[in-house]
C-alpha cells in the first residue's frame, strides 16, 4: 500500500504569514521614524486634518451636483401615504390637446397606451389624464408604478402588486400558467365595476401582456411606457411626441417660477427669444426642460449666456477642446432616457452627431468601430427608444430634434482623441467606398459593349446618388474647419474629394465640382503641397473647358503643369493641349500633346489613347492627316482593345475626316457607320458623328475638300445636299441642351447646306442661332463666323 501525501499548502501559508509579519514590521518602523523625523506631531495632525476635510469638501460636491430636493423635476410622484390611490401631478403644463384625446380614448376604449421615448412626459400626460376623468371611475382608481426604485418589475411581480391592491390571489409561480390564472381572477373582480387602473412605467410589453385584453364593460386601463407597447394587442396606443416650442417655453418658466422671487432677477422667459433656443438644444425634454429652468433661475444665470455656452458646445468641432459648462453638465445629467440605455448604445448615440446626414450600417459600423452585427443590435435599440429614425437606402439618422442634444453629450462624455478618432474612421470608409465607386465609373464605361460583370446592386451611380447628401457634407466642411482638420482626418478628406470630384464630373454638377476644388485650394495643405494644388487647378481645368471657357481652362491648366512637377504632369499637359486647341493654338498644343505621352507610365494604356486621340486631332487641324492617321488609328485600337466603347467612337469619329482628307470616301463612310452603330457611343460622339459626315458630304456635293463646309459653291449634287441636311439635322437633335461649340458649328453647317440648296430665309435662321450660341459661349471667333455669313447672305 502507498501512503497518502500530506498536502503542503498550509505550510506554505504559514511561512507566507510569517513573512508578511515581519516586512509589515520592519515598513511600520521605518515610516515612524519618518514621520518623527521630518514631519513631527504637528504636521501630521494638519495632513491628516487635510486629508478629511478634501473628503468632506468632494462629498459635499457631488452630493451638490445631484437632483435638488426642491428641483421640480419629477412631476409624477407615487403619493406621500404610499396608498395605491392616484397621485396628481405636481407643477403639469401644456399638453392641452394631448391630454383630451387620452381622455377621449379612456371613455370609448377598454385599454389605452401612452407610448413615447423615455422622460418625453408619458407619465405626466397618462396621470394628468386620468384625473380629468377620475369623477367618472367611482368605484376605485389605482395607481401603479412598475419601475419604483429604479428597477423594472418582472411580469410576476406585477401581478402579484395588483393583487395585493385589489385583494385576489397572487400567482403561484412565473409559468404561464400560474400568470394567466392570477390574470383571470384579476378580470373577474374588475368586471362590472367602475376602476381606473393606472399602470406607469411600462418599459417591456411583457410585464403587462397578461392583462391584455381587460375586462370589458366598464373597467379602465391606463399604460404609461416606452414604444414597444404600440405592439401589444388589445390596446390602441397613443403616441406622444417631445412638447412644442411653446409648451416647452412654458415649462422652463414654470420650473423657474418655482424659485423665490427674491433670488430671480430674469426678464420674463414668455418674451425672451433665447429661451425658445434653449429648450430647442435641450432637445425639448420635459425633464431636463424644467431642471435647466429651475437651476437658471435659481443662480439668476442670463438667458442669452446659458443659450450661446449651449450652442458653442454643440457647434464646435469634434477636434476642438471645449470646457464644458455646469449647464452641459446639468443638461447630460438629468437625461435618464439616455442614461436608460446601455454603454455601448449611449457611445453609438453620441458618435451619430458626428454624421451630417444619414448613414448606411456599414459605415455606422465604421463610424463605431464595431462589427456590423453588434451594430445591428445597437440600432435596434436606439429605434426601440426613438433616438434614431430610418431613411431610404437601409440608413439611419439622428431624430433631427436629438441632434445638439447628442453633441453636448459627445463633448461631455468622449475626449477630443476619441471624436477625432471616428471622425477619421468615418471618412476612412467613405473615402474608400468613393473611390471604388469612382473606379467602377471608369469600368462601367470600359465595359459598355460586353457583357458586364458588376452586380445588379453595385451602380456606382446609385451610390453615389445615395450618399450625396453625406459626401458633399463631409467634404464641404464649414468655412475655416478645413484648416485645423486633425492630420489622421485631412488625408483621407482629401481622397474623399478626389473622388467626389470624379462622380460630380460624370454626373455634370460643374457647381458642386468647382466648390470642393476651391475648398481643396483654401486648405494650408494646398498651398504645403503643390500636388494637391496642381490636382484642384487640373479639374479646374477641365471643368471651365467643358463649361466653354478654354481661356480659363488653359489658365487653370497652366498652373496645374506648374505646381504639379514633372511626375504628375502628364494628365495636366494632356489637358492643357487641348485647351489650347480649342484656342487655335496648335503647335502649341501639339507640344503639350507630345510632352504627356512622354511623362505618362506606359502601364497607362488608357492615359496613351486618350494622348494619342488628342494627337491624331490636333495634326488634322495642322493639316497633317497622315500624322493624324497614325495616331488615331492607334488610339482606336487601344480603346477597343480597352473595351472602351466611347474612345473608340471618338476615334473613329476623328478618323472619318482624315479619311476624308486622304481621299479614301470609303473608309470614311465605314468609320462613320461603325460610329452610328456603337450603341454606346454617348450621345456627344454620336452627334460629333453626324456632324463630320454632314459636313464631308456637303464638301463633296459642291466640289469643296474643306470639312468645315466654309465655301459655298453651288451645289451639283441635291441628293448629297439633302443627306448632309438630315444628318446635320439629328446631330443637332442630339445636342439639344447645353450649348457648345459642337452645336455652334452644327448650325453654321446647316445654315450652308439650306443656301446651297435655295433656301435663303432657313439658312439665315441658323446662322442667327449660331451667333447666339456662340455669344452664349464666349467663342468671338465661332460669333464672327456667323455674323460674316449673316452679312454676306
Amino acid at each position: 500500500m502507498t501512503g497518502s501525501r500530506r498536502p503542503r499548502w498550509p505550510a506554505a501559508v504559514a511561512v507566507l504569514t510569517l513573512v508578511g509579519g515581519v516586512l509589515g514590521n520592519v515598513a511600520s518602523n521605518l515610516l515612524s521614524e519618518l514621520a518623527d523625523t521630518l514631519l513631527g506631531p504637528a504636521s501630521i495632525a494638519v495632513a491628516v486634518v487635510g486629508a478629511v476635510a478634501a473628503v468632506v469638501i468632494e462629498l459635499r460636491r457631488r452630493r451638490t451636483e445631484r437632483t435638488d430636493p426642491a428641483d421640480p423635476t419629477d412631476v409624477v410622484t407615487a403619493p406621500s401615504t404610499g396608498a395605491p390611490t392616484l397621485p396628481y401631478p405636481a407643477g403639469f403644463t401644456g399638453r392641452v390637446g394631448q391630454v383630451d384625446a387620452v381622455v377621449t380614448l379612456l371613455r370609448t376604449t377598454h385599454a389605452v397606451a401612452v407610448v413615447g421615448r423615455r422622460a418625453v412626459g408619458t407619465s405626466a400626460c397618462a396621470v394628468q389624464a386620468a384625473n380629468l376623468c377620475r369623477d367618472e371611475f367611482p368605484d376605485q382608481q389605482y395607481y401603479l408604478d412598475l419601475r419604483r426604485g429604479g428597477r423594472q418589475r418582472s411580469p410576476r411581480e406585477v401581478l402579484t402588486a395588483l393583487a395585493r391592491i385589489l385583494g385576489t390571489t397572487a400567482p403561484a409561480g412565473e409559468g404561464v400558467d400560474d400568470l394567466e390564472a392570477a390574470a383571470d381572477e384579476l378580470r373577474s373582480h374588475l368586471d362590472g365595476r367602475r376602476i381606473l387602473l393606472v399602470l406607469d412605467n411600462v418599459d417591456r410589453p411583457e410585464q403587462v401582456r397578461a392583462l391584455l385584453p381587460p375586462a370589458a364593460r366598464t373597467c379602465r386601463l391606463l399604460l404609461a411606457g416606452t414604444p414597444g407597447l404600440a405592439a401589444c394587442e388589445g390596446l390602441v396606443p397613443y403616441w406622444l411626441e417631445e412638447p412644442d416650442r411653446a409648451d416647452a417655453v412654458e415649462l422652463f418658466a414654470a420650473a423657474g417660477g418655482a424659485v423665490s422671487a427674491a433670488r430671480r432677477h430674469l426678464p420674463d422667459p414668455h418674451v425672451d427669444p433665447a429661451v425658445a433656443e434653449i429648450v430647442d438644444l435641450c432637445g425639448r425634454q420635459p425633464r431636463v426642460v424644467r431642471a435647466l429652468g429651475y437651476r437658471t433661475a435659481q443662480h439668476g444665470w442670463r438667458y442669452t449666456d446659458v443659450r450661446d455656452n449651449l450652442r458653442h458646445v454643440a457647434a464646435a468641432p469634434p477636434h476642438q477642446r471645449t470646457p464644458v459648462s455646469p449647464a452641459v453638465r446639468l443638461v447630460t445629467d438629468r437625461d435618464t432616457a439616455y442614461h436608460a440605455l446601455s454603454w455601448q448604445a449611449r457611445r453609438l448615440f453620441r458618435l451619430l452627431s458626428l454624421s451630417p446626414a444619414p448613414l448606411d450600417r456599414p459605415a455606422i459600423g465604421a463610424l463605431a468601430g464595431r462589427p456590423r452585427r453588434q451594430v445591428a443590435a445597437l440600432l435596434d435599440e436606439l429605434a426601440a427608444a426613438a433616438f434614431v429614425g430610418g431613411a431610404a437606402g437601409d440608413r439611419y439618422d439622428l431624430r433631427p430634434l436629438l441632434v445638439p442634444y447628442a453633441r453636448l453629450h459627445l463633448r461631455s462624455a468622449d475626449t477630443v482623441g476619441r471624436r477625432v478618432a471616428a471622425q477619421a474612421r468615418l471618412t476612412r470608409h467613405l473615402a474608400r467606398r468613393a473611390e471604388r465607386h469612382a473606379a467602377n465609373l471608369q469600368l462601367t464605361g470600359a465595359l459598355l459593349g460586353r457583357e458586364r460583370s458588376l452586380l445588379p446592386d453595385d451602380d456606382p451611380y446609385a451610390w453615389f446618388d445615395l450618399h450625396q447628401d453625406l459626401l458633399l457634407a463631409v467634404v464641404g466642411v464649414p468655412a475655416g474647419a478645413a484648416d485645423t482638420l486633425p492630420r489622421r482626418v485631412r488625408r483621407w478628406w482629401f481622397r474623399l474629394a478626389v473622388a467626389l470630384c470624379g462622380w460630380l464630373a460624370h454626373a455634370d454638377r460643374f457647381t458642386e465640382w468647382q466648390k470642393v476644388c476651391d475648398l481643396v485650394l483654401a486648405t494650408p495643405t494646398a498651398g504645403d503641397r503643390p500636388r494637391i494644388a496642381g490636382w484642384a487647378h487640373n479639374e479646374l481645368g477641365v471643368l471651365r473647358r467643358r463649361q466653354n471657357d478654354p481661356h480659363g481652362a488653359a489658365a487653370a491648366l497652366t498652373l496645374a503643369v506648374a505646381e504639379r512637377g514633372r511626375r504628375g504632369t502628364a494628365q495636366a499637359r494632356m489637358n492643357l493641349g487641348l485647351a489650347l486647341l480649342d484656342l487655335g493654338q496648335v503647335d502649341d498644343a501639339v507640344e503639350h500633346l507630345e510632352l504627356s505621352r512622354r511623362h505618362r507610365s506606359g502601364a497607362d494604356r488608357s492615359g496613351h489613347a486618350l494622348t494619342d486621340l488628342g494627337l491624331g486631332a490636333a495634326r488634322l487641324t495642322r493639316g497633317e492627316p497622315e500624322a493624324a492617321h497614325h495616331h488615331l488609328v492607334r488610339a482606336a485600337n487601344t480603346f477597343r482593345s480597352l473595351g472602351d466603347a466611347r474612345g473608340y467612337a471618338a476615334a473613329l469619329a476623328n478618323l472619318m475626316l482624315v479619311y476624308h482628307r486622304l481621299g479614301e470616301h470609303l473608309d470614311a463612310a465605314q468609320a462613320g457607320r461603325a460610329v452610328l452603330d456603337e450603341e454606346n457611343a454617348g450621345p456627344a460622339i454620336r452627334a460629333g458623328a453626324l456632324l463630320n459626315a454632314g459636313a464631308i458630304l456637303f464638301a463633296r456635293a459642291t466640289e469643296d475638300t474643306g470639312p468645315d463646309g466654309s465655301a459655298r459653291s453651288v451645289g451639283v449634287d441635291r441628293r448629297r445636299l439633302v443627306e448632309s441636311y438630315r444628318l446635320l439635322t439629328r446631330s443637332r437633335l442630339l445636342r439639344h441642351g447645353r450649348p457648345s461649340q459642337g452645336s455652334g458649328r452644327t448650325l453654321l453647317c446647316l445654315g450652308d447646306v439650306a443656301t446651297a440648296l435655295g433656301k435663303p430665309a432657313v439658312a439665315r435662321r441658323h446662322w442667327s442661332r449660331a451667333a447666339q450660341v456662340y455669344q452664349e459661349i464666349g467663342d468671338a471667333g465661332g460669333r464672327a463666323q456667323a455674323r460674316q455669313r449673316l452679312s454676306e447672305g
